[in-house]
Formats: structure tokens, C-alpha cells, sequence
């Protein structure tokens, strides 16, 4: 049994690297571009990949592949119908980033709600030094205690970035679907939320109805002038209109882990302002312990066992069910 590896270059140095039980011809390729997909997946019964797309043209090219596992839990770069309706099995890895991906957006939290970036500045800058006094207050700096903490996404991430909230005193909850009808228990209607959150974390999967849920009509509904926070999808927010609000002061700060396109083009609107001490742009690494990745390698190798058994795990689609 052949299997590819698209993108191995996503996986970090630390993780240790097992392979299936199984007889097979394992390839990595540290990178993939578009026009390189179909060629290496030739053959292939295995494909492994984290981000590069492998779409429904190329799949219907593609008589022996019969297993994707992606490297990651959201699995929108592949084309799941057409998985389907050829009964190529998709299999994602999920848990893996339970602690990490909270523990980065609190990480962004904490920077941005005392200002750190900006006071870190200033010492380099030497301008503590030339105060005259022990401490100077260029910028602000607000407790997390008593604040409200806005959720998008309820799932294992969501939670989790919940949980901390909880214990650092902050007032969490949970958004409702934007645009939903009727408000589920346990939530709060989506208009309440951006309204009244002093930070709005993100943790919802990119789809054609996420695409795009933070953009000018929710910047100026945000009455607290809150602290964005996006550890999910780049998609998730109109990036152009959030530079916007923060030239308007619609919004404290903004701390990114993930952008529409990785890595970002010149063009990108947030590459302009990263100078400023309200923006933190950290390369998707969110996800990225030492743990958290050896947790995915080990579920991506277990994957593939199991299949190898004729017993599919972790099926986003119908064909492996």
C-alpha cells in the first residue's frame, strides 16, 4: 500500500515518528502546490494531508486512492461529496489541541488585555528608563476578572477556552447561531453577544455560513469595544473591515493565530499594522505543542491501522460509515 504525505513540513521536529504495521511504500513531500497534487497522489491508496487542497477534479483522477487522513480536525480542503460518491473514506484527527489551542487564545488574551506588547516596546525603546518614575501608563491595562468573555462555537476548543474564563473570574457565553431563530438553552442570542463582550473568542469551523461572520455590521455593534481573538479559521473574519475598526477604535485589539490565506499574500490588510501594540499575528501555530502534534501523529497512524482493519475511525463523510 503506497501513501503520500503532502505537506510533512507541517509537522514539527519534536514529534516521534511511528508508522503503520502494515507492508507500504511511505513518501513525504514537504510541500505541495496545486499543480503538484495530482501527479503524487498517482497511485497513491493513502494521502495524507494538513492544508493542501485535494479537490474534486483531482479525485476523480485518482482510481486507487482510498483513504485521506487529515492532519488536522478541520477538513475543508478536501472535497468531502466527492469523497462520497467515489467511496474514498476521509478520516480527521480531533482532541489533539484540546489544551493548546485555549491555552494560545488565552496566551493572546493576556498580552493584549494588559497591553504587554506595547510596555515590552516601550523598555526596548527605553522610554522607562527616561520616565523619571517607577512606572508610566502609555497604555491600558484591565483585569480579566469580571469581564464577559463572548464564545463563537461550543465544541471541545470552545469549551476549553471557556473553562480558563471561568476560572479567571470572567462572566462566559455562548454564542447563538448568527441569523438562528430561536436561541437554544445554555446560549445567548448572537446580537447579545457582540454587544456586550469585553473579548470574543472564535472556535467554529470555516463554512459557507461562518465564511466571512465578523465583518462591518458586527465591528459596529461592538458596544464594549472588545479584544477579537481568532484561533480557528482566517475566513471566519472580513480582515479588511477589522483593520477598519481598529482605525475607528470599534474594537480594543485584535490577536490572530490564522488568516484568509497562509501564509498571507503582501497585500494582506493585517501585514500593515503589526507594529501596532493592539495587534498580535502569530503564524497558526495555536495548534502546535510538543503534545498536541505528538497526539495527532499517533491518531493520523491509527487511522490508517484501523482502516488497513476494514474499521474506519474519525469518518467526516458517508463512506466510512
Amino acid at each position: 500500500m503506497k501513501i503520500a504525505f503532502l505537506d510533512q513540513s507541517t509537522i514539527g521536529p519534536s514529534v516521534r515518528i511511528s508508522k503503520p504495521a502494515f507492508a507500504h511504500d511511505w513518501v513525504d513531500y514537504d510541500n505541495t502546490s496545486p499543480d503538484e497534487v495530482l501527479e503524487r497522489l498517482q497511485g497513491v491508496q493513502i494521502c495524507i494531508t494538513n492544508k493542501v487542497r485535494v479537490s474534486a477534479s483531482v479525485l476523480k483522477q485518482l482510481p486507487d486512492l482510498k483513504l485521506i487522513c487529515v492532519a488536522a480536525t478541520g477538513f475543508d480542503n478536501v472535497d468531502i461529496a466527492t469523497c462520497d460518491e467515489l467511496g474514498i473514506v476521509v478520516s480527521n484527527v480531533r482532541g489533539y489541541a484540546v489544551n493548546t489551542v485555549p491555552e494560545h487564545a488565552f496566551a493572546l488574551i493576556f498580552a493584549l488585555r494588559r497591553s504587554l506588547v506595547g510596555y515590552r516596546q516601550d523598555v526596548i525603546n527605553g522610554e522607562w528608563q527616561k520616565a523619571g518614575t517607577f512606572c508610566f501608563f502609555n497604555h491600558p491595562i484591565k483585569d480579566l476578572a469580571g469581564s464577559r468573555l463572548g464564545i463563537i462555537g461550543s465544541g471541545t476548543l470552545g469549551k476549553g477556552t471557556a473553562r480558563i474564563g471561568e476560572a479567571f473570574g470572567m462572566d462566559v457565553v455562548y454564542a447563538e447561531r448568527k441569523g438562528a431563530a430561536e436561541v437554544r438553552s445554555g446560549y445567548t442570542p448572537w446580537q447579545e453577544v457582540i454587544t456586550t463582550s469585553d473579548v470574543i473568542s472564535l472556535h467554529t469551523p470555516l463554512t459557507p455560513e461562518t465564511r466571512g461572520m465578523i465583518s462591518t455590521p458586527e465591528f459596529e455593534a461592538m458596544k464594549q469595544k472588545p479584544i477579537l481573538i481568532n484561533t480557528s479559521r482566517g475566513g471566519l473574519v472580513d480582515e479588511a473591515a477589522l483593520v477598519g475598526a481598529l482605525d475607528n477604535q470599534q474594537i480594543a485589539a485584535a490577536g490572530f493565530d490564522v488568516l484568509t490565506t497562509e501564509p498571507p499574500q503582501t497585500d494582506n490588510p493585517l501585514l500593515g499594522i503589526l507594529d501596532r501594540p493592539n495587534v498580535i499575528v502569530t503564524p497558526h501555530v495555536g495548534w502546535a505543542s510538543e503534545e498536541a502534534m505528538q497526539t495527532l501523529w499517533d491518531q493520523l497512524i491509527s487511522h490508517m491501522e484501523n482502516f488497513h482493519k476494514g474499521t474506519p475511525t474519525n469518518a467526516v463523510g458517508s463512506a466510512g460509515r
